[in-house]
Parts: structure tokens; sequence; C-alpha cells
């Protein structure tokens, strides 16, 4: 088992630890303190950003990060709300959700935030869920990492960063990184564990002021701390946020206090966290956090909005057992009464290529005025299943373009490029899908194969040797970053 101390080496970045006892005022500054320090000194935020993006491609390779483009897409928007309204913002801000059924969220280098699918079980508003994100991106805008490093190692810095990676794996994918980790820390976690007291409350003040001024309800935060605090006194075992992070009576008062002291305002939901709510548990959760007919009952007691989830949800369920018919029956009269719904276009995309009829799904994805990137991978995959591949890469070459760091995208053109028997772009599509997982050698090699199977000195050459070049140039760069 981890040890507990080198798992608290992230203590910083872990949702909605202690808030500081102090009055809450919507208009104090969340600017970064003068405390002697803003990091500049271990790392510029250029580094931040080469760091942060070693570190996700290592996520993408080892942990079960969810690529499910409309659960993508939905808390992305939810996080960049909540950055627009964020100061201090140096960095631009992805936001990430991993398949783990522990009670978890963290952030780490160049505005990376990881959420964990259990939280969609544990969240009973969108203003509960958003507090957690406002409480990760304040430790993103504080610069919390580099400044701990910046404390706690001041003379061998990368030592320290080596170690990062199998931490925030562990945190990901619990068995992945605790084969991976080592005692790199040891020298230095007791040192983390008090520093990260200070960025835990800073994060939590600051977290709450944006939570406000993005539009949701304050008393969201004190509000899912004592659900966290009910829970881990009635359970046996407490959520694994808690065995990091106690949670004494004090915490809860100077949360309700800080909540208190701001103007009341009363928040739905929208529709679109309902329906990510019941696709993340009845799609990619396990045990107990599994959509079931307990949730999908109370949902149908509750709201228009909680009622139209539950039927997406049952028709969820009915796609996941493979009962394409009853799934149809239950999302065709919900499309006919919003046909340009994306959460339904994309769930009918899928019950019709289950039902092997393609075609069908085409003609609706084709005669829909959504141009978003989620009808557009739907339309690119109902043709490369209905064995169209020109027209899927069609597609995909503009998809691609525009959203390079999508693997959805990669896959589907090397598949598409495969059935055209387009050997090179085949190859180089697989290259950046490699790429994007950190599997940098064999992306180079792939790459090195599309040069080889097209004319001397052609464009597509010039082309996929240059994209070479820069591959090379990212091992060089991240090889600092590998544990020592």
């Amino acid at each position: 088992m981890i040890n507990r101390l080198k798992r608290c080496a992230l203590a910083s970045l872990i949702l909605l630890p202690t808030i500081a006892a102090q009055p809450a005022r919507a208009d104090i500054s969340d600017t970064l303190p003068d405390i002697g320090t803003t990091a500049g000194n271990t790392l510029s935020v250029n580094q931040e950003l080469a760091m942060g993006d070693f570190y996700v491609r290592q996520l993408r390779a080892s942990a079960p990060l969810i690529n499910d483009p409309l659960l993508n897409d939905y808390i992305n928007q939810l996080g960049q709300r909540l950055v627009a309204h964020a100061w201090s913002v140096k960095t631009p801000f992805h936001f990430f959700l991993v398949s783990n059924d522990e009670l978890n969220a963290f952030a780490f280098f160049g505005g990376n935030v990881v959420l964990h699918s259990a939280l969609f079980r544990y969240t009973e508003n969108e203003s509960q869920l958003a507090s957690v994100l406002a409480h990760e991106i304040s430790h993103v805008t504080q610069r919390h990492l580099a400044r701990a490093m910046e404390e706690q190692q001041r003379n061998a810095p990368l030592t320290w960063v080596g170690a990062l990676g199998s931490i925030l794996l562990a945190m990901a994918n619990p068995q992945a990184g605790m084969a991976a980790l080592s005692g790199t820390l040891a020298g230095a976690q007791q040192g983390v564990i008090s520093f990260t007291q200070q960025n835990e409350q800073e994060a939590d003040r600051i977290g709450i002021q944006v939570l406000q001024r993005a539009g949701f309800d304050p008393q969201a935060m004190p509000n899912f701390l004592q659900k966290l605090s009910d829970q881990s006194r009635f359970a046996s075992k407490p959520p694994e946020i808690l065995l990091t992070h106690p949670l004494p009576d004090s915490r809860l008062a100077d949360a309700r206090n800080r909540a208190n002291q701001m103007k009341p305002v009363v928040v739905q939901s929208s529709q679109d966290f309902y329906m990510a709510k019941v696709r993340v548990l009845g799609m990619y959760a396990t045990g107990k956090n599994q959509l079931g007919d307990d949730l999908l009952e109370t949902l149908s007691k509750g709201n228009t909005r909680e009622q139209t989830a539950a039927q997406y949800g049952k028709a969820v369920q009915f796609l996941q057992a493979k009962s394409y018919d009853n799934a149809r029956r239950i999302i065709a009269p919900l499309l006919a009464a919003q046909p340009n719904n994306v959460w339904y276009l994309d769930l009918m995309t899928d019950i019709d290529i289950g039902l092997k009829q393609p075609q069908r799904a085409i003609a609706l994805l084709e005669k829909a005025k959504a141009s978003s990137p989620v009808v557009q991978l739907n339309l690119a995959n109902a043709y490369v299943e209905a064995k169209q591949p020109a027209s899927a890469s069609k597609i995909l070459y503009r998809y691609t373009w525009t959203h390079k760091d999508d693997p959805n995208g990669w896959d589907l053109l090397a598949q598409a490029s495969s059935a055209q028997g387009l050997t090179d772009e085949e190859e180089a599509a697989r290259a950046e899908s490699l790429a994007l997982n950190g599997q940098l050698d064999q992306a180079i090699r792939s790459l090195s194969d599309a040069s080889a199977a097209v004319p001397l000195g052609s464009l597509k050459q010039a082309r996929y040797d240059a994209r070479i070049d820069q591959l090379r140039y990212l091992q060089q760069r991240f090889r600092q970053y590998q544990k020592r």
C-alpha cells in the first residue's frame, strides 16, 4: 500500500480542505499575495506549461482518462466559465475526467485540472461540482505546486519533479501509481505537508470568491463539505480525500461563515449537468457509483430537467445492455422535440450503429443544424462504419487541425486512412495519437514509416520529416522531467 505521507505530497492539489477564518467579501482580491515569492526563481510560467504538457501525456498513457467528447466538452465549458471569473490567470486551462470511483480531484502544472468520475455521484447540483473546480483553479492561479517546489527543493527541484508523475498517477489510477511510486520524496515529505496547509487555505478562500463571481451558489462549498463530513462519520471507510485531509468542525464553520457573508443566490443546475451525471455513471462508473434505478427514480420525481435526464439515463442503460430497440424508443421522441440536442444525437448515432444502420445515423447527422465538434466526430464515425472512409477523412482533416489534442480524431483518421489504403496517412495519424500518449519513440517510428512510403522530396515527406524534428525536440525537452 502506498505510504500515506507520499500521497500527501500533493495535498495542495486536492479539493476543498481548510478554509481560512477571515471575513468573506466578494471584492477580496485573489491576485498573487506578496509573500516573498511567486515561484519565479524556480519555474517560469513557460516551464510550468512544458511540464504540464509532459504530465498530461503520461496520464493519457497510464490513467483511465475518459475520452468522451460530450463529457469533455461539458467539464471544459464549466471550467472555463469559472476561469473567466478568476484573477491571476497566467496559463490556459484544460480539464480532464478520469474513471475512478474514489472521490477526488487535483490540479497540476500548466492549468491542468483532473476530476474523478465519482464526483458526479456525490455532487447534488452543478454549484457543488463548480465549487470543486473553483478550488482547483485557484491552486493553479496561485502557482501552489511551483511555490512548494521552490520552498522544499531549492537545490534540486527536478529531483522533486521527477517523482511527481508517479504521484499524479497514483491519484488518478491507484494500482499503476502505487507500482510506479518510488521513495524520491522521502527527505522532504513533512515539509511539503506543512507548506501546503497555507496553499489549501488560500485556494479555499479564493475558490469561493471565484464561485460567487461566476454566478454559482457559494453555499455549495460548505454544503459539499458537510456531505463529506456526514459520509465520513457514518461510513466504515471515509472518502479518499479525507484520508489525507482531516475535516475538523472548525473547517465547516469557517466555510459556512464565509458563504453566509455573501449575497444569497438561487441557482438552478443546467440540463447539461444532469445529462453529464447520468452519462458518467451509466457509461464509465463501476461498483457503487454505477447508474442505478434508485437515482433514476429520484430524478424522475424532480423538476423538468431532472425528469429529462432520467429518461436519457434509462436509454443509456439500454444502450450499455445492447438493447438498442428499447434505447431508440426512449430517445426518438426526445430527439424529435429537440433535433439539434447533441446528447440525443450522440446517443442515437450509437444506437443506429449498434443496430448496424450507420446510413440512418448519417442521414440524421447531416440534417442536424448543430455543427459542434461532437456532431462532426459522430458523423465521421458513422461514415467509417458505413464504409465511406473518404467522406470521414474529409471531416477529420479539418477536425484534427482544430482539435490537435483530441485522440478521438486521430484514431478515427487512422481507421479511415487504413480503409482507403493510404498507408502514409494512417501511420501519420497513429503517430499523433501515440505522441499524445507520451509514446514519442513509437510516434517517431510511425512518422518515419510514413515518410518512407511517399515519394522522395515530396511535400508530404517534408511535412512528415518536419514533424519528426518537432517530436525529437519534445523528447529532449521532456528528458529532464523523467524520474531520477
